[in-house]
């Protein structure tokens, strides 16, 4: 009987063994999966080279990153809309909108333009269900001005390369679109007009404990975001 008792112990004893080595591989970051949730354009100007860095310290965490916010996630990248007070939110980087055409197009980049010249413009813009072209138009319906786009895409990349080849006028967020302005494919717009920025902020479910992988990655972009802001650091964003 004792024998017995002993076989089924020792395959206990195992297990608990078992599970504490996979607990305190997870505590020490040598193992574990972090899901991120966030938009293509979040992931590749804002999100690329921290993931980059991250994995390069932490290589045997596997990161899932699935488009958008709407599934089970460690963590939501998202604009800083008002949404349901059931998440804990954080400060990414602020945002701002701004209008852009190719160096030839037929503007006047010395003007600055009114709200309604703006919107008299061939407009490209995202497709309505995009957060920010909703915030672009209530923007402009406060101020009494309808804006109706000549073109709508569902890319960031996409507004910014139609702009580039001059089928109209691009609204972009100019802190996504530094590469082509950085290059002079694109061109900004001077207006009378300025309209508030907006916010990438980083959000995890309240009164949910995150898993070790998911602490320290928010751990990793709030150290990341102060050096980007220190003055002693030089940073700007990339499409790549």
């Amino acid at each position: 009987e004792g024998k017995l008792l002993q076989e089924y112990i020792s395959h206990a004893l195992g297990l608990i063994q078992s599970g504490e080595e996979k607990l305190a591989q997870s505590r020490q970051l040598l193992t574990g999966e972090l899901i991120i949730g966030a938009s293509d354009t979040v992931t590749k100007t804002y999100l690329l080279s921290r993931l980059e860095a991250f994995h390069r310290d932490y290589p045997d965490i596997r990161t899932r990153i699935l488009n958008g916010t709407s599934h089970m996630v460690d963590i939501a990248f998202a604009s800083d809309d008002q949404g349901p007070a059931v998440y804990d939110v954080r400060h990414c980087v602020d945002t701002h909108t701004i209008f852009v055409a190719a160096p030839d197009y037929p503007c006047d980049f010395t003007h600055a333009y009114s709200m309604e010249e703006i919107a008299a413009f061939p407009l490209i813009l995202l497709e309505r269900k995009a957060s920010s072209r909703l915030y672009l138009e209530q923007y402009f319906q406060q101020h009494g001005v309808t804006i109706q786009p000549e073109i709508e895409l569902g890319s960031h990349n996409l507004l910014i390369s139609l702009a580039r080849i001059g089928l109209g006028v691009a609204c972009v967020t100019e802190e996504f679109s530094q590469s082509g302005l950085g290059r002079g494919v694109i061109l900004p717009l001077r207006t009378d007009f300025s309209i508030p920025p907006r916010a990438v902020t980083m959000c995890t479910l309240q009164g949910v404990t995150p898993t070790s992988a998911a602490k320290r990655f928010m751990d990793f972009i709030s150290e990341s975001n102060k050096m980007a802001y220190d003055p002693g650091h030089s940073y700007h964003f990339t499409n790549g």
